[in-house]
């Protein structure tokens, strides 16, 4: 697995108060609260300017949780199956 810089971090659009729409609540959450959460999350990163790069680390590092570089953890796995 090769190693990537994290230095992109300190640019990307998720960092402060809206980092724990990306990642779900340790006590669980219901659907619709669950979509609602992504879709938020998914539209940040939208206008982030490391969102390739945040993929490009979640897909590497096979990240199982949370939104990165605009999908969640099943539409990464789709990728990754081709």
């Amino acid at each position: 697995m090769a190693i990537f810089p994290l230095s992109w971090t300190e640019s990307a659009a998720c960092r402060g108060r809206e980092g724990a729409l990306f990642f779900p609540p340790e006590t669980g959450e219901r659907k619709d609260d669950r979509l609602e959460r992504e879709q938020n999350a998914k539209r940040i990163c939208q206008t982030c300017a490391v969102r390739n790069e945040c993929l490009t680390c979640a897909l590497e590092r096979r990240e199982s949780h949370g939104i990165w570089g605009g999908m969640n953890e099943s539409e990464r796995r789709g990728l990754l199956r081709y």
